[in-house]
């Protein structure tokens, strides 16, 4: 049987951000993802200082995810990927939270300090959820500093490596990153984190690759959401069951 991938990082959906532009354009990307596998995709606008989440651009996010969620073959939720900043913490996380799950998606900065990004995570802990790091294999924190991506995990945060640096297709130092995390077993998840036509939200490539690498039983807890508690649509189109508050 093929795998059915999860896919919980993906900016699928028009948000102002620098994912896709057009609802179109998100339903094309969403038909590639569903013929490479994928049955289960998030879509996680970005949330930052420059593209904060106010009532006026929530709800455009909404409505063009309304529009794609009712053409695309494939299962759609809404998320966010939060970039930390001080803000956030006098809001509430549940906000930001992957829809039917327990999970908040944040970054660390790609540059300078995890500092605020820790606060961020426990402020996220303290409503009584779980951060996921998105792609840390790709920040200058824990390449400068890889025992930080191993305190991460040890706190219960969920680490999610990017496909795309598994592939290559960032540095060098970056792809050793992501592989020691997974031969580490310190990674939870392995997501798309795709943007655009040439930077699509495709699992399967690296699915191989890691497969080859660590086994299938191992590889498939990577790709189908089970660190989550989800798993992908079944053939007859039932949704995979999950946590919700």
């Amino acid at each position: 049987m093929e795998p059915r991938f999860v896919d919980i990082h993906s900016h699928v959906v028009p948000s102002g951000d620098d994912g896709v532009q057009a609802v179109s354009e998100g339903l094309a990307l969403g038909h590639d993802a569903f013929e490479h596998g994928t049955r289960l995709l998030y879509a996680t606008p970005h949330v930052s200082p420059a593209l904060p989440l106010t009532d006026d651009r929530e709800r455009r996010i909404r409505e063009a995810f309304a529009k794609l969620r009712g053409l695309a073959p494939l299962e759609l939720r809404l998320g966010f990927e939060l970039t930390p900043m001080p803000s956030l913490l006098a809001e509430d996380p549940w906000r930001y939270v992957l829809e039917q799950t327990n999970h908040v998606l944040v970054e660390i900065p790609f540059l300078g300090s995890a500092d605020l990004f820790i606060d961020v995570g426990e402020w996220i802990e303290h409503a009584g959820l779980t951060p996921i790091v998105a792609h840390p294999e790709r920040t200058d924190a824990v390449l400068t500093n890889p025992a930080l991506a191993d305190e991460l995990a040890e706190r219960g945060w969920l680490l999610q490596v990017n496909a795309s640096s598994l592939l290559g297709r960032h540095t060098p130092e970056m792809e050793r990153e992501g592989w020691r995390l997974i031969d580490d077993g310190l990674a939870a998840l392995i997501a798309s984190d795709g943007h655009r036509a040439t930077r699509p939200m495709l699992l399967d490539g690296a699915y191989e690759l890691t497969r080859a690498r660590v086994g299938e039983e191992q590889a498939l807890r990577l790709f189908d959401g089970s660190a989550l508690g989800l798993a992908a649509p079944t053939a007859t189109g039932q949704p995979a069951e999950s946590a919700t508050r």
